[in-house]
């Protein structure tokens, strides 16, 4: 009977491996560079090289692993097919699950989206655990998502599903998000759009504020609503305002048990949930309403737990 699993988080400029009991137990984590070169050609024979490595490093055999799961930052679908990761060089599609099976012989391999993937994470072993219902939120330069209904990950038909940062929130702005679009919720709520908020109302505004002599970040912006800046506090309501209705409108669609928030930004603790709820709990549909909100707890280990999750499904 198989013991161990591998979960593969691949980032842009690393990848991070663990390798765990088919509990959750870790049994080692590691890190390997990302090879982007050559079209992102390197990254997955580096990545069967570096499993192979510590396998034999533990004395294990390939016959001990359930298999392999791996997380990329780019849509895949249910069949593992990576339909571009430009972060990684990939611009073509191609299956990462036949690829990977080739590499290590004999290995049952599964492939998702990062963001996915770490929301899987989620509910395994972190801010979710025990629900089989949730969506995950990423707050970070961009906002990510991932959408678990009945312990299995929403991919959708090309692995697009979980985009959550595209919402269309506001139909007034006039600066465009990264993905070309106008008023995507990830505009007000990421990071990048804490700052923008809080720069619009210190233009807007002459109160007096200590965003005025520093840095503005969304660090710097709730350390001053912590202190009771009235100028911070109007940004936080703000961010507060738009992240609230668009969780509405996903609840709206997915029903989850709880929302699970990680990310950068999620390092203000739980004073996120109190601008966040009041907007939730206006235009959220009552059956809804009800839905928790939870910190994410696995930090940059959500993806490799997660990956690992991915080989053993529903088994708890």
């Amino acid at each position: 009977m198989s013991k161990y699993v591998v979960g593969v988080d691949v980032g842009g400029t690393t990848v991070k491996l663990g390798m765990f009991t088919v509990d959750g137990e870790v049994i080692s984590k590691w890190e390997i560079p990302t090879r982007t070169e050559d079209d992102g050609s390197h990254i997955l024979p580096d990545i069967a090289d570096s499993i192979k490595r510590e396998i034999v490093a533990h004395n294990f055999n390939a016959e001990d692993f359930a298999g392999v799961g791996i997380g990329v930052p780019g849509p895949v679908d249910d069949k593992g097919v990576v339909h571009k990761a430009v972060n990684l060089g990939w611009q073509n599609e191609f299956s990462i699950v036949e690829t990977m099976k080739k590499l290590l012989p004999g290995m049952t391999v599964r492939g998702g989206n990062d963001a996915n993937v770490a929301a899987l994470g989620e509910m395994w072993k972190g801010g979710g655990q025990g629900c089989e219902n949730l969506v995950a939120v990423t707050l970070g330069t961009g906002v990510g998502g991932g959408i678990i209904v009945g312990g299995r990950l929403l991919n959708g038909s090309t692995g697009a599903g979980g985009e959550i940062g595209h919402i269309h929130i506001e139909d007034n702005e006039t600066e465009a998000c990264g993905c070309g679009n106008y008023g995507c919720l990830e505009e007000y709520a990421s990071a990048t759009g804490i700052v923008r908020l809080a720069r619009r109302e210190l233009e807007a505004s002459s109160d007096p504020s200590s965003l005025r002599d520093g840095e503005v970040s969304a660090k710097t912006v709730f350390d001053a609503v912590k202190a009771g800046d009235t100028l911070a506090i109007r940004v936080a309501e703000a961010f507060g305002e738009y992240l609230g209705k668009g969780l509405a409108i996903i609840a709206g669609v997915v029903n989850p048990e709880v929302f699970v928030i990680g990310g950068g930004v999620s390092k203000a603790g739980e004073i996120l949930f109190d601008y966040i709820r009041p907007a939730f709990e206006r235009t959220v549909f009552h059956g809804s309403r009800d839905t928790r909100f939870a910190l994410a707890t696995l930090g940059n280990d959500a993806g490799i737990y997660g990956a690992a999750k991915l080989i053993l499904g529903n088994a708890d």
